[in-house]
């Protein structure tokens, strides 16, 4: 298969990247030029009984067999990021809802199963960080970067500091939102997320469809459920939005994941519902992700990089301090 053009700027390692999705695992190698190496998309393993360890099983079989491919390059570390909720200064995937784990500690089983150091973390701080330093947000210090796929997530960045409270930041696909057409509350993301969208719309029309996208484009022909499914979602993500703006006086919102491919049918209304919202305060901009769905995988091989910049130098038997072994 043809590589994306993704490009992380020259380095000095090669390394691993896995992007731990709720449906799809992205995997590759890039090189020291910044330039992908090799790279797979494979479905995420669902297995209730043991659900990271099917995942951690799936990405040793991956990085197996691009040590096959690619006997020449010398990897040295591997990025590997998550949903749900992630303690990365532990190592810890603390809980996620699609996959199943609870307290789990995932870059601890990460380098014993593919023996290199693995920097483990957030897929929406991943996708955040990396919108940050390359891409759609970096003209930007107090910027949320929202990631609509399976799921909906933040990486929520104040005065140019991404914040994280301990894993807990971000979450906003899990605050309730006014249900649109349904009465009462519910989440954000049981509202506006792609799959919450395809799911809703199967559910009223009768039939599946193929994605969110899809639902989109029923709804710019004139499909009156289409138009009431998009109408709650994009009603739902413009009052998370109005808060975050009112509470945090955000100025960019970048919307990234599977729903940004939406465009215009997706940020025209979006920008028009929030102008109703906000009333006096200060508009701020709604942009998509420049990077697209790539955002999470090239944060992966980004934090994989760092973590070899800032790992503490190994001493050679010259220069250690006598009396040592």
């Amino acid at each position: 298969m043809s590589l994306p053009a993704i490009s992380l700027g020259a380095g000095s390692s090669t390394v691993l990247a896995f992007d731990v999705g709720g449906t799809y695992i992205k995997a590759g190698v890039v090189g020291p030029s910044g330039r992908l190496q090799a790279f797979c998309r494979v479905p995420t393993p669902l297995d209730k009984a043991r659900p990271a360890e099917a995942v951690l099983d799936r990405i040793a079989a991956l990085a197996r067999d691009f040590r096959s491919e690619l006997p020449e390059s010398r990897i040295e570390a591997a990025g590997v990021i998550v949903p749900g909720i992630v303690d990365p200064g532990t190592g810890t995937a603390v809980y996620s809802a699609n996959l199943g784990w609870r307290n789990y500690p995932f870059a601890e089983e990460a380098e014993r199963r593919l023996g290199i150091p693995v920097a483990f973390g957030h897929d929406v701080a991943a996708a955040g960080d990396a919108e940050v330093r390359l891409g759609g947000a970096k003209d930007f210090r107090d910027v949320l970067v929202i990631v609509i796929g399976t799921g909906i997530a933040a990486a929520v960045f104040c005065e140019g500091k991404r914040v994280t409270a301990g894993g807990y930041a971000g979450e906003i696909g899990q605050a309730l939102v006014p249900a649109g057409s349904l009465t009462g509350t519910a989440t954000l993301e049981s509202v506006a997320s792609a799959a919450a969208i395809a799911r809703r719309y199967a559910a009223q029309a009768g039939h599946q469809v193929d994605g969110a996208r899809e639902v989109a484009d029923r709804a710019l022909q004139g499909d009156a459920v289409a138009r009431r499914v998009w109408g709650d979602a994009v009603d739902a993500l413009a009052f998370s939005i109005a808060q975050c703006a009112n509470i945090l006086g955000t100025e960019a919102f970048i919307i990234g994941g599977g729903l940004s491919q939406a465009g215009d049918a997706l940020l025209v209304p979006l920008r028009e519902r929030l102008d109703r919202l906000l009333g006096s305060a200060r508009r701020p901009h709604i942009l998509c992700a420049r990077l697209g769905q790539d955002a999470g995988f090239i944060g992966a091989a980004l934090n994989a990089r760092e973590l070899l910049l800032n790992r503490p130098a190994r001493l050679s038997p010259e220069s250690a301090p006598s009396g040592t072994a």
